[in-house]
């Protein structure tokens, strides 16, 4: 059987097993990854693990993969599948020579998790990244302190919907969800949802309950944990639901400003330049922008 306090460390963290949950502790070295780095290290009860997975990874290593439950971790709720494998925090890289060992305590973990683990949580079990939290965005800077999400608009990116609706703060009390989409995917965003909305701008960019993300600007290892932070202030206030899967359309006729327009074609050649978006991409998204003048 697995002994208190054993350890086993790969690539970037140690897991210390223990005996109601596995404490993950996150290397600070300069390859580690930023998100790693700022969680520090993530205790998850073996109440909140779905399942325990040993794969076969990239150059001769193997994988050990503690599934979180749906609902048990703020982090991954909000995250929503998006993060990139190299910056989960339950996937643990091993060397090779390391899989009989990797096998031995996978097979002691699946062998301690309950029957319904896989059903989803009805309740955060992983602690989430504290408040006091805060990025910047493109458009603005996002800033919560516990017990409201506070928005400040930089003029050199907001557009004119967000100046005309001036700063922006949220109480926790007020909001029902919170969605995240990567800033290393273009149009990516964090928006607030608030409780009785029945419809809301389809572009992030024209809602003042949203960031959008650009290049440079608030980045996984920032975003993400501010994001888990508020969706679990949220939950812990009995105002989360279940976020929309589709997005509400555009109404029909419906013109944006052309200075708005002219700021978001800018800042996709921003992306194109780098790398980050492809000549079809830039060609498509260019013109989808220029058809809604």
């Amino acid at each position: 059987m697995t002994r208190m306090g054993d350890v086993l460390a790969g690539l970037h963290a140690a897991w210390e097993f223990e005996s109601d949950s596995v404490l993950i502790r996150f290397e600070r070295g300069i390859r580690t990854p930023k998100l790693f780095q700022v969680l520090g290290e993530r205790r998850i009860p073996l109440e909140a693990i779905a399942a325990v997975t040993l794969t076969p990874g990239r150059r001769g290593s193997v994988v050990l993969h503690a599934v979180p439950r749906p609902g048990a971790d703020p982090l991954m709720d909000v995250a929503a599948g998006q993060l990139k494998e190299g910056c989960d925090p339950y996937r643990l890289v091993l060397p090779a020579q390391q899989e009989t060992l990797a096998e031995y305590y996978a097979d002691e973990l699946r062998a301690l998790l309950d029957e319904d683990a896989g059903q989803d949580a009805e309740r955060h079990l992983v602690a989430p990244p504290e408040p006091p939290r805060q990025f910047k965005a493109y458009d603005g800077r996002a800033v919560f302190d516990g017990g409201a999400v506070s928005f400040r608009w930089f003029w050199t990116g907001a557009s004119s919907a967000k100046w005309k609706a001036g700063d922006q703060n949220y109480e926790v009390s007020e909001l029902c969800g919170v969605e995240w989409r990567s800033p290393e995917v273009f149009e990516g965003h964090l928006r607030l949802r608030r409780r009785g909305e029945e419809e809301q701008p389809s572009q992030p960019d024209q809602d003042p309950a949203a960031v959008v993300f650009g290049l440079g600007y608030g980045p996984v290892h920032e975003s993400l944990p501010f994001a888990a932070a508020v969706l679990a202030a949220i939950r812990s206030s009995g105002g989360a639901q279940k976020p929309r899967e589709v997005a509400a359309p555009v109404p029909a006729g419906a013109r944006r400003d052309p200075a708005d327009i002219a700021e978001r074609i800018r800042h996709l050649g921003e992306l194109h330049q780098a790398g980050l978006v492809t000549d079809t991409e830039f060609s498509t998204k260019k013109a989808e922008l220029l058809a809604e003048l």
